[in-house]
């Protein structure tokens, strides 16, 4: 049953990372490429705690943590950038 799950999951996540791709490279302006960018981040996330929960390792959840924290801060970045026009102050 959870294999089930898993495998529709595994397709649902994997569905709207293509759709977020799609609006990455179609994107109209840099705002809706800058939110693309980070709801593939998240797909990421979601795809390696898939993975984590398939095969029973822990090391997937490690790794789900860390592209979480990278990529708070390339949105950040890049949104700073958008605004500002610079990163650093």
């Amino acid at each position: 049953m959870i294999h089930t799950a898993i495998m529709i999951a595994y397709v649902m996540v994997g569905l709207a990372f293509v759709l977020s791709l799609a609006r990455l490279v179609k994107g109209p302006e840099l705002p809706d490429r800058i939110l693309a960018l980070d709801t593939l981040y998240i797909n990421t996330i979601a795809l390696l705690i898939l993975l984590g929960i398939h095969l029973g390792s822990a090391m997937y959840f490690e790794a789900a943590l860390l592209i979480a924290v990278m990529g708070f801060m390339g949105t950040l970045a890049l949104s700073k950038y958008l605004l500002r026009g610079d990163i650093m102050e």
